[in-house]
């Protein structure tokens, strides 16, 4: 009877192995859905979003508070403005729409200015200094036209720069259409930022995480961001002695990389790229491919983008 239990119990404790082995060798990785559908229902859902929802400003200069903005769903029969009203705005509050060409599709990608701001812009590969709050949108499954905002991160003193080479493609985008403002020391050490450059970013997943998601972001989710551009440090990517916003050749704000063959499979040829080696100027530390080094041929008074001048 025992030697019969014991043969009983190994033979169910074998199917079950087996049947979880089948189970687990069976698993198949889904795919990466299509960019352009994917693209086509973000921006679906974020136009939905700017259609029914309205914002709230706080205009206090010199204040931490200033320029914070909420926004919040039109109730039904409500007056309020939607944010779609102030697309191409002559005055501020103004949406405003910026094509980005990735993925071998065009993406649009929605942006509110609250105030430009008064100093200098960075360019796409700067360190900024800047408050922000993040929440991602989703929509109910039986009423798409339900959307729901999730905060998920919320910097409101910011106490380390970004970069924008180095974080999602909606911000390096972005941010550049701003600018920083001024800034004075306050009460027990702390900084006063006035007339900074203040908004918000509507991003398809396309030009954020798409399908990675990240730990409290879910995968294929549009981003909502609001933000305060305070501060910029200029960067010199390659180490070469030149700032890398003197290595934007056609002088558009914009270092241009088109190393990605998977982002870019019909790149033009690189206006930011001398010598046309795919490397543009701010990542190249050969700007001219003569094989020497730019850091040298500057410190040897030769210039540095003509092949035919050695130090």
């Amino acid at each position: 009877m025992n030697k019969f239990r014991f043969y009983f119990i190994l033979s169910i404790t074998t199917i079950l192995l087996f049947s979880c082995s089948s189970s687990d060798n069976s698993y198949e990785e889904v795919p990466l859905r299509d960019f352009q559908e994917q693209f086509t229902a973000d921006n679906t859902l974020i136009e939905t979003y700017l259609n029914s929802h309205y914002i709230n400003i706080t205009n206090e200069p010199g204040d931490q508070t200033d320029q914070d903005v909420v926004i919040t769903v039109i109730p039904d029969g409500g007056s309020q403005k939607p944010i779609m009203t102030y697309l191409n705005n002559a005055d501020f509050p103004k949406l405003l729409k910026r094509d980005v060409p990735l993925h071998g599709i065009t993406y649009s990608i929605y942006y509110l200015v609250l105030r430009e701001g008064t100093g200098n812009s960075p360019t796409n590969v700067d360190n900024v200094l800047t408050s922000y709050n993040g929440t991602y949108l989703t929509s109910d499954i039986l009423d798409t036209k339900i959307i729901t905002a999730t905060r998920f991160e919320e910097i409101k003193y910011p106490e380390q720069m970004s970069n924008l080479y180095n974080v999602i493609r909606g911000w390096s985008e972005i941010f550049p259409q701003f600018k920083t403002g001024t800034h004075a020391d306050g009460p027990n050490g702390t900084v006063v930022y006035s007339d900074f450059g203040a908004g918000v970013i509507f991003i398809p997943s396309g030009l954020a995480y798409y399908s990675e998601g990240s730990s409290n972001i879910p995968s294929y989710t549009p981003l909502v961001f609001s933000f305060k551009l305070y501060e910029l440090q200029r960067m010199d990517q390659d180490d070469d002695g030149i700032l890398s916003i003197n290595e934007d050749l056609n002088h558009d704000g914009y270092m241009t990389d088109y190393r990605n063959t998977v982002a870019y499979p019909t790149a033009p040829a690189n206006l930011d790229d001398t010598d046309q080696d795919g490397i543009p100027n701010f990542l190249d530390t050969d700007d001219d491919g003569d094989g020497y080094t730019t850091k040298l041929e500057i410190s040897k008074g030769t210039n540095y983008l003509d092949k035919n001048s050695h130090p």
